[in-house]
């Protein structure tokens, strides 16, 4: 079966990942946002002891948008990453992904929602040593319920797009860092999620692996109108995105088109 996903802005279904849209500026790809609301968080508050870390954020994130969350160290940046990622809950607010309101959920829904509908990406890549990248990369498809054969064209295929055919039986240790990461993108990618959040994902890679990783995100976006929420200190990856978001004092700071944005 052709593993096919839904590019919104040409209303048309296309094999997933042999083919791709034409790639658009930055400001012009804004201009065909806001057709669909992915996230949307409202008053989210979230303390640790006496510690107040977020103190009411809101915000709205579109189909096929890339945003950057940057702010000081211990601003709160993970903390709402993994908010927005269902992997914490809030002290007060709600967050609705995909159409989806996640405070009812139970744990086990929860966990089927965070599997189906969000990918990550960390700092570290948290491939299991003991698999192949192709079985990595598998995993979550296996949970989802997806036979064998299924997954692994999946699988095959993203790698294909990835330039990692040719590394496809090697286990992490016989990957480079640059490589690693790639296959963590095609595990997130592997289910098609509503959104990846990405948590540091250049911060382990030296320079040029930096650079790649940053252009692929933009061609993800580009080819299959991917979501992006991205926490950052790399000033270049946060002035790739279309907004920037910044934490001061528990509270976002702007929001506008990032452009030569410093952090």
């Amino acid at each position: 079966m052709e593993f096919h996903v839904r590019i919104q802005a040409c209303r048309q279904t296309v094999p997933f990942p042999s083919e791709a849209r034409q790639q658009q500026g930055k400001k012009d790809y804004l201009c065909s946002l806001n057709e669909k609301t992915v996230i949307r968080a409202e008053n989210i508050h979230k303390s640790f002891g006496n510690l107040e870390v977020l103190k009411g954020i809101s915000l709205e994130i579109s189909k096929g948008e890339i945003v950057s969350v940057v702010g000081a160290s211990g601003a709160g940046k993970s903390t709402l990453l993994h908010i927005l990622g269902t992997l914490d809950k809030p002290d007060l607010g709600t967050v609705n992904i995909d159409g989806s309101e996640i405070s009812g959920l139970s744990e086990k829904s929860l966990s089927d929602f965070r599997n189906s509908k969000i990918g990550f990406v960390f700092q570290f890549h948290h491939l299991l040593p003991e698999f192949t990248a192709l079985e990595n990369i598998c995993i979550p498809a296996y949970i989802a319920g997806n036979g064998k054969a299924e997954a692994h064209q999946k699988a095959t295929e993203l790698l294909d797009y990835l330039n990692l055919s040719e590394r496809m039986h090697h286990k992490p240790s016989a990957l480079s860092g640059g490589e690693q990461q790639r296959v963590a993108i095609a595990r997130a990618l592997i289910n098609r999620p509503a959104v990846i959040l990405a948590d540091e994902p250049s911060g382990n890679l030296d320079s040029n692996s930096s650079v790649e990783l940053h252009a692929l995100f933009m061609k993800l976006r580009e080819t299959f109108d991917q979501t992006f929420v991205i926490v950052t200190h790399n000033k270049d990856l946060a002035a790739m995105a279309d907004r920037e978001l910044r934490i001061t004092d528990g509270l976002i700071k702007g929001g506008s088109v990032a452009e030569n944005s410093a952090i």
